[in-house]
């Protein structure tokens, strides 16, 4: 199967990469040209990122791009509930990734603290959130399972966070891999974005596409919830 085989909803568009270092340099090039028109729009940028080791190589292109970093700030669409200093940690592999050189006069709006437990985690995630200005920039990766930032399938908040008309922004979630406790954004923060894009690699995730594409159970296949008009898919062999 290959990614033009696919049938996409009306207004989700696809680009086919012939490898990962071809599409994390396209992809940056890309987000770089909307930051920059965000904040000669706005005066700034806003963007968030997803975790793992997937986008690395996306970080490492992004800071090669011309950008006013002191004028962006970066979040993430979700974090392992583990101190900064951690190896699972998304904050801190922005830190050596990402939020260095130019880049790291960008604002950095974290999802981790120490709390008692994950919830008072998340609600304190929730109010910082607030502070958040409006997403100009969104990149969502996925998991075989289908998952995206981490609404994970049979997750016990699952439900809740998939509403679009609940306002809390953070929720604890727990994950079927270790670490099992997430903090993750709701899906309405998460679609408020202004340009969103799926990135993808592997055969393995073309299929998960391919089944999300053919079903309407979100809760099963939670990136089925941002399949939406605007999506553009980005994905390498």
């Amino acid at each position: 199967m290959a990614i033009s085989d696919l049938k996409l909803p009306e207004g989700v568009t696809a680009h086919s990469f012939k490898n990962p270092a071809v599409l994390a340099e396209g992809l940056a090039i890309k987000v770089a040209g909307q930051l920059n028109d965000a904040i000669q729009a706005q005066g700034t940028a806003t963007l968030v990122v997803s975790g793992g080791r997937s986008p690395v190589a996306f970080f490492q292109s992004l800071i090669k791009q011309p950008l006013d970093w002191s004028k962006v700030v970066v979040s993430l669409a979700d974090e392992r509930w583990v101190p900064v200093e951690h190896a699972d940690s998304n904050a801190g592999l922005l830190k050596k990734h990402l939020l260095m050189g130019p880049a790291a006069k960008a604002r950095f709006v974290g999802l981790y603290n120490v709390a008692a437990n994950l919830e008072d985690a998340a609600e304190q995630a929730d109010r910082a959130l607030a502070e958040l200005p409006p997403i100009d920039v969104l990149i969502l990766g996925m998991g075989d399972d289908g998952h995206t930032a981490s609404l994970f399938p049979n997750s016990p908040n699952l439900a809740e966070a998939l509403t679009l008309d609940n306002p809390r922004r953070c929720w604890p979630m727990l994950a079927p891999t270790v670490p099992h406790q997430r903090l993750s954004m709701s899906r309405s923060l998460l679609a408020s974005a202004k340009n969103k894009v799926l990135s993808i690699s592997g055969q393995g995730k073309l299929n998960t596409l391919n089944d999300a594409l053919g079903g309407t159970d979100i809760a099963a296949l939670p990136i089925r919830a941002f399949l939406q008009p605007t999506l553009e898919i980005y994905w390498c062999p």
